[in-house]
This record gives structure tokens, C-alpha cells and sequence, in this order.
């Protein structure tokens, strides 16, 4: 079994279709998705409708799919359990309801609900804050340096940054997480990687493979998906200096 971290996709639907066909996917292999798959780009409820027709692949793939701060921040306008509702459209939610067929600026949550399928609904609710393989820890946006994986508030794990991003912890994981866009996957081992890289303002989305430490990569509006080891700089990478 292989394990593939993706980052960030806001809305990018084709990038996301094009990488996971590219990957040489077995029975059995595993598919962590970082979260913010909706707001800023064009098809959020097609990135939802593609991912939940991965999921009818049933045994033959293991799906897991994190919680980002942006599909909070919609079950929280939403008048569901999350927070910052209210920054919901500063953020590109106007693109995601665009995506389900509300033309209007700012619909009302009732408005909006009623023309959420169930089945998206129910995929933003059962979305988990985080994931643990091994040495690895899946995160949206991070861990605050300071505390125990037990002490994180839902708000570190899917807003934090720079607090996380330029220090090292002390937790036994090397963390995978998304949520601050970088030109290039951030290295910072052993403490974490960043696979943000910015798919939506014009960069590429990311994929990383586990084991054999294998980077895939396509970029914006293209087709053809890159095939870059790392593990020569996973080993090699140090920490970087603060900006």
C-alpha cells in the first residue's frame, strides 16, 4: 500500500482530475486529501461531485479527506457547527455558490441549503480535522509548536502559519499540511512539509507519495503531470530562515 498526500484544490476541478489519473493508484492505496477543495476557483461542487465518485471505487481505494477552514467557514455561514461564517465571502465562497447555481451576491444560508445535494452536505460534515500514519501527521494548516496534539483548538489546526510554519515542534510527526500557499512544496524536515503550492492563483497543485517519496505535480490549466523523487531532498533539506 502507497499513501498520497494531495494539497490545496479550491474549485480547480480538471488539475484534480488530471493528477489522480496520472497516479499509478493500486487496491489498496491511500488517498489523504489536506482540505479547501471549494472557494476562489470555478467548480467547488464539481471538485465534491469528483471526489464522491471516488469514494463508489469503495475497497479499492482508502480515502481519507481532512477538513480545511474554508469548508468550515461554508458550514458555518451555513448556520451549521463551524466558525467565521462571516468571512465566508471575503474568502471566495461567492465562486462556490456561484458553482451551485446561485447567481445572487450573497444568498441567504436558507437559500444556499436548499440547493446543496445531501450527499455534499453530509461530505462537508464528516470531514476530520486530522490524520495520523506512522510518523506522519495530516493537518490542514498546521499545529501550534507550543502544545501537545491533545491541547490543538480546531482553529490552530485550520488557520494557523507563521507561528507553525517557522518553528519546530517537538511532536513525533513529521507534519504534511496545506492552507499556506508556497511557490514550491515547503521542506522543513523532519518537522513538516507544506503541499500548498497554489493551484488557484495560477501555480500547480501538489501530491506527495510517502513511501517511495515521489512528488507529483500538474500545473494550472495544463495537462501533463510531473514525476519528481525527492528523496534526495528530503534528506538533504534544512530548516529555512525566518522571512
Amino acid at each position: 500500500m502507497r499513501c498520497y498526500v494531495i494539497g490545496d484544490i479550491h474549485g480547480c476541478l480538471d488539475e484534480l482530475r488530471y493528477l489522480i489519473e496520472a497516479l499509478p493508484l493500486e487496491v489498496g492505496d491511500r488517498l489523504v486529501f489536506l482540505g479547501d477543495y471549494i472557494d476562489r476557483g470555478p467548480a467547488s461542487k464539481g471538485v465534491v461531485s469528483y471526489l464522491l465518485e471516488l469514494k463508489e471505487y469503495g475497497p479499492a481505494l482508502d480515502l481519507v479527506f481532512l477538513r480545511g477552514n474554508h469548508e468550515d467557514m461554508l458550514l458555518s455561514y451555513l448556520g451549521l457547527p463551524g466558525e467565521y461564517g462571516d468571512m465566508f465571502f471575503y474568502n471566495g465562497g461567492q465562486e462556490t455558490l456561484a458553482s451551485y447555481g446561485l447567481g445572487s451576491m450573497r444568498p441567504a444560508p436558507k437559500e444556499a441549503l436548499s440547493v446543496m445535494p445531501p450527499a455534499h452536505l453530509n461530505f462537508y460534515q464528516s470531514l476530520i480535522d486530522y490524520y495520523i500514519m506512522g510518523d506522519v501527521l495530516c493537518v490542514h494548516a498546521g499545529i501550534n509548536p507550543l502544545k501537545s496534539l491533545e491541547e490543538q483548538t480546531k482553529s490552530e489546526l485550520l488557520w494557523i502559519r507563521d507561528q507553525f510554519i517557522y518553528s519546530p515542534h517537538s511532536l513525533p510527526y513529521t507534519v504534511l499540511f496545506g492552507h499556506t500557499p508556497q511557490k514550491e512544496v515547503f521542506f522543513h524536515l523532519p518537522y513538516k512539509i507544506g503541499l500548498d503550492t497554489g493551484l488557484v492563483y495560477g501555480n500547480k497543485l501538489s501530491c506527495l507519495e510517502t513511501e517511495e517519496k515521489i512528488l507529483y505535480q500538474v500545473n494550472r490549466g495544463k495537462k501533463k503531470v510531473q514525476r519528481i523523487p525527492i528523496s534526495e531532498k528530503w534528506a538533504a533539506a534544512s530548516p529555512p530562515s525566518p522571512p
